[in-house]
């Protein structure tokens, strides 16, 4: 999986993985994030994604930038979620309210706060910047032939019909 912060990455790993029975693994949980909001060492996430993709099968709800390349290199399908703006922002802004509001854990233990969410270093802050950047490496990797499949998504429509043939007997996910 890959995409805008807020299109439903997550959601979507869950739901791929249970039409599939892939082991699906959440990047926040597992690579990315220690309780506290305390980011886990990079060379500690290198390692960690690299175990998750020598394995036979996997999937992830997300690829952080200073490992996305040992994941890219062996996976064989990148589910791209490219939803405009308005979309992941308003799944975005939901979610934190939703978090903040009734204190619900977000990943390790961890909990959104109302002083978090307004400050320059807030998911929605990384929204803002990773955007276009986010986007524009969809696109790349759909031009480019030694990557993998890209399926790009570019709305909740979409998604939902291309998930549905995964939970049709036989289907392969391309």
């Amino acid at each position: 999986m890959y995409g805008v912060t807020g299109s439903g990455k997550t959601t979507l790993a869950r739901q791929i993985a249970d039409a599939t029975s892939l082991p699906w693994h959440s990047v926040d949980d597992e690579i990315g994030w220690l309780p506290d909001w305390v980011e886990r060492p990079r060379d500690e996430q290198r390692a960690l994604a690299s175990r998750i993709a020598s394995s036979e099968a996997w999937v992830l709800d997300s690829a952080y930038g200073h490992w996305r390349d040992v994941v890219v290199a062996r996976a064989e399908l990148i589910v791209a979620l490219d939803y405009p703006r308005l979309v992941s922002l308003t799944r975005l802004l939901r979610r934190t309210a939703r978090r903040v509001v009734t204190r619900e854990l977000a990943c390790n233990g961890n909990k959104e706060s109302l002083r978090q969410a307004l400050s320059s270093d807030s998911i929605v802050a990384w929204h803002f910047r990773s955007f276009s950047r986010k986007r524009e490496r969809i696109a790349a990797w759909q031009a480019d032939p030694s990557a993998p499949t890209v399926v790009r998504l570019r709305s909740p429509r979409a998604t939902a019909e291309w998930l549905a043939t995964l939970r049709q007997p036989q289907t392969r996910l391309s």
